[in-house]
């Protein structure tokens, strides 16, 4: 209890520095190969394109792969601040259109493996990410494991991608029904890989049917990304499909969904704050 509460009185105290309140938004799926790091790493660009400023958290342990998609080869990672041998600032690396990127590394674990100083220098990391940003995507594994729930469980704001392929629709129900019982989140759909709008709605219907049933909750259908090549493409350049192809069709979705967030006031920013989600995340130790 009384780490607890010293964690809490360092993400209350008030910082003469401190901006605004980031909308920290983390991106999640049921399953691995959805697309989900690609959506995140194209969404922050998009999102760059519209003025936003934004910081990448790849939190995804097992496949932290967001610097093989920008094509960046990070010198550090959070685990090097949790242990002091960086700061926030040296590990930040630089994207396109001035997107900030912070590699996990080992470093974002289960939150009950961190000792009290670990937890301290987390929480200034992200109070820093809070600072410069706009916009905080937590790109989180796949599945269910206490790592994701922890950042899921913390976030009012959450992305799932899914595809049309029947295991990817049944993996994140299985991944909302954990998360979802807490009223004041915003559960919110990309269906990637569609064929059509009519495949696309098809899917989502099929998922907001069965979520509407069984656990008397709603989905909010953010948009679909059409099966494109290019994006095959661009992930092999390492590059984002919106910067190496931003007239293809995918990078028109992806850029369609970044304005939905900015200015569609069906999808804008939930009434949860910075501070309400660190204390959230904290209470996982």
């Amino acid at each position: 209890m009384d780490q607890a509460q010293k964690l809490r009185e360092i993400i209350n105290q008030s910082d003469p520095n401190e901006a605004g309140d980031a909308r920290i938004i983390t991106v999640s799926s049921g399953k691995g190969g959805v697309g989900k790091t690609n959506f995140t790493v194209n969404i922050g660009i998009a999102l760059g394109k519209l003025g936003k400023k934004v910081t990448i958290i790849d939190a995804d342990l097992g496949l932290a792969n967001v610097d093989v998609l920008l094509g960046i080869v990070p010198k550090y990672n959070l685990s090097h601040v949790l242990k002091g041998e960086a700061t926030v600032q040296e590990i930040i690396v630089n994207g396109p259109y001035n997107i900030n990127v912070i590699s996990g590394g080992s470093g974002i674990m289960d939150l009950i493996d961190l000792d009290q100083n670990q937890l301290e220098k987390l929480i200034h990391s992200l109070k820093y990410c809070n600072e410069i940003s706009d916009y905080i995507l937590i790109d989180t594994g796949a599945g269910l494991s206490k790592s994701v729930l922890s950042f899921v469980d913390a976030a009012s704001d959450i992305v799932i991608v899914i595809t049309p392929d029947p295991t990817s629709i049944t993996d994140a129900y299985a991944l909302i029904k954990n998360i979802i019982k807490d009223e004041d989140k915003k559960i919110k759909l990309i269906i990637n890989r569609v064929e059509s709008n009519e495949e696309g709605d098809e899917v989502f219907n099929k998922l907001e049917q069965a979520v509407s049933k069984f656990l008397d909750k709603s989905l909010e259908n953010l948009g679909y990304i059409f099966e494109d090549n290019n994006l095959k493409k661009a992930v092999r350049k390492q590059m984002p499909v919106i910067e190496a192809y931003p007239r293809a069709i995918s990078s028109k979705g992806i850029e369609n969904i970044a304005y939905n967030l900015e200015h569609n006031s069906k999808y804008t920013k939930t009434t949860n704050n910075f501070r309400g989600f660190l204390n959230k995340l904290m209470s996982k130790i």
